[in-house]
């Protein structure tokens, strides 16, 4: 049985993340969606709302799991019995990241294989980040994350226009 983890920060989900993980499942027999529950810069959800956000948008999919983890995303792999990291690739700044990324974690553990699909045309400028900043600043961010986080954002920053 092939397994793989889509590990991130997810902070929050938008569209692009669920892009991915929805065409990961179709290629794996499991997809773990990995939430990274020590990031090292401060986290605008908890781990608690940021699995429940992923949960609630890929509910529809039987063989998806969310699961938080601490650590190296190899070592998490390992522990769940992956022996595939999925990753999405945007246009330009994505590939030097994820390219540094991949040769450490093939250094930690070269038997797990990382994949990376590249993200829809329409996800690529969509960054949790900048979802943040737009919705902080008031703006919409409709279409670009699901309608959970769309509240979600407006319960963490009072001014998100709806």
């Amino acid at each position: 049985m092939a397994i793989a983890i889509y590990p991130g920060k997810f902070d929050p989900v938008h569209n692009g993340h669920l892009d991915i993980a929805r065409r990961a499942a179709k290629l794996f027999d499991e997809l773990i969606v990995a939430i990274y529950d020590s990031p090292p810069k401060q986290a605008l959800f908890t781990t608690e709302e940021r699995i429940e956000l992923v949960k609630t948008s890929l509910d529809s999919l039987p063989n998806v799991k969310v699961s938080s983890f601490t650590g190296l995303a190899p070592g998490f792999a390992r522990s769940v019995g992956a022996l595939f990291i999925v990753r999405g690739l945007r246009a330009g700044y994505d590939f030097e990241t994820e390219f540094e990324m991949t040769h450490m974690w093939r250094h930690i553990d070269p038997e797990i294989e990382v994949v990376y699909m590249m993200s829809a045309l329409q996800n690529q400028f969509v960054y949790a980040s900048r979802v943040k900043e737009v919705a902080q600043l008031g703006g919409r961010v409709e279409g670009l994350v699901p309608n959970q986080v769309v509240e979600g954002l407006g319960e963490k920053y009072i001014n998100v226009s709806s």
